[in-house]
């Protein structure tokens, strides 16, 4: 389970640090940053999937991602006292992203290429500076088991020496996605496994002609897609493997009376739901935006195969006020099998989860930088990005 998520230098979260628990909330007026941090955890996600580069490339660039701020904010910037400007830069140019979790800790530091005279077409591409693994909240030298800087990579033997796995790394590939081995470096096979399992649901389509909408050939699908085309076949795996009780219990909490059926002919496998009182079930195209919408969730929480961290981002998004309630009991659930991040801004799904014992972070801004109002400095996780 992840303990704590670092950022550093990315949009609005110039020194993030929060403790993280099993059930999270974020949460936060429009424009605080919650969005930011949803887009982080999917940057770090990327770095086993070896993308975190093109992902930078697709939000524009390394320049557009980075703290537009200042360096440092003063106390008199904070008092008014002195105009918000720059000061001389003391430390390199970075984008940091990193978490703490129960069995290591890891961080990758991005910044820019240093000049050359090689003509490259290529000269403002993001570039990874560093990457390291360790045991333990802070990367004491004792601690550290794989480092890389630039493109040497190097980790502990099981005599405890240093020994290099490679000299001449690509800047823009990620060790977690090249150098991840069972023998020579088992920590970041575990480590990129794990971070590749994480799964992230953010605004499922539900228009006229959504995937979801229409009938699908089916396979076995213990695992919802990203864009939901698999429902029929995702329900109906639950139906078979999964948990088909809690799979009635959940469209029984949101539509009393209501059954999801999955009608299946010729390998092609189509969503329908019967409601009370009507004399035939309705299809997936005849439902409506917030039920199909439900249906997805269902789906997504109710995975036979539970991911250790799943990512939510504004899963209220269509729903009427009155199901959100049970979204929250839903999400509960899948509370016990994986560990659950959830943006949102909906107060009565907010108010749901906590009353389940979630963590709620409420983000402010504050001279253009994301903070956490429920946390001083004396409550932030004991964090600490390695120097280049």
């Amino acid at each position: 389970m992840l303990e704590a998520l670092a950022v550093q230098n990315y949009r609005t979260l110039r020194d993030f640090v929060i403790p993280l628990g099993a059930c999270n909330v974020i949460t936060g007026a429009n424009g605080s940053g919650k969005s930011n941090v949803y887009k982080a955890l999917r940057l770090l996600a990327e770095t086993a999937q070896g993308g975190v580069i093109a992902s930078l490339a697709r939000e524009g660039g390394l320049e557009s991602t980075l703290w537009a701020g200042p360096e440092a904010i003063s106390a008199a910037m904070k008092r008014g006292e002195a105009p918000v400007q720059g000061t001389r830069r003391t430390k390199p140019i970075s984008l940091g992203l990193g978490f703490q979790s129960t069995e290591f800790s890891y961080s990758i530091d991005l910044g820019l290429p240093p000049p050359s005279d090689a003509p490259t077409a290529f000269a403002r591409d993001p570039i990874i500076k560093g990457e390291y693994v360790w045991a333990g909240p802070k990367p004491r030298p004792s601690a550290m088991l794989v480092e890389r800087k630039n493109g040497l990579v190097r980790t502990r033997d099981d005599s405890g020496d240093w020994q290099i796995v490679q000299e001449r790394l690509s800047p823009f590939d990620s060790m977690l996605a090249r150098l991840a081995d069972p023998r020579r470096t088992p920590e970041l096979l575990t480590l990129r496994d794990d971070i590749r399992s994480w799964r992230f649901y953010d605004h499922f389509r539900t228009d006229a002609a959504a995937p979801a909408r229409l009938p699908q050939v089916g396979t076995r699908t213990p695992v919802l897609g990203h864009d939901g085309a698999d429902l029929a076949a995702a329900l109906q795996t639950i139906r078979e493997i999964g948990d088909s009780e809690a799979l009635d219990k959940a469209v029984d909490d949101a539509f009393p009376g209501a059954e999801v059926v999955v009608e299946h002919h010729d390998g092609r496998f189509e969503t329908t739901m019967r409601q009370h009182g009507l004399l035939r079930p309705l299809k997936a195209a005849e439902l409506s935006d917030g039920t199909l919408r439900y249906l997805l969730w269902i789906a997504a929480l109710l995975s036979p195969r539970p991911s250790s961290l799943l990512v939510l981002n504004e899963p209220e998004t269509s729903l009427h006020p009155d199901l959100l309630p049970a979204l929250g009991r839903l999400i509960g659930r899948a509370a016990q099998h994986s560990q659950i991040f959830v943006v949102s801004h909906a107060r009565r799904l907010i108010a749901s989860l906590q009353d389940m014992e979630s963590q709620t972070l409420t983000l402010e801004k504050s001279f253009g930088e994301t903070t956490i109002l429920e946390f001083g400095d004396l409550e932030r996780p004991a964090w600490q990005w390695v120097g280049r």
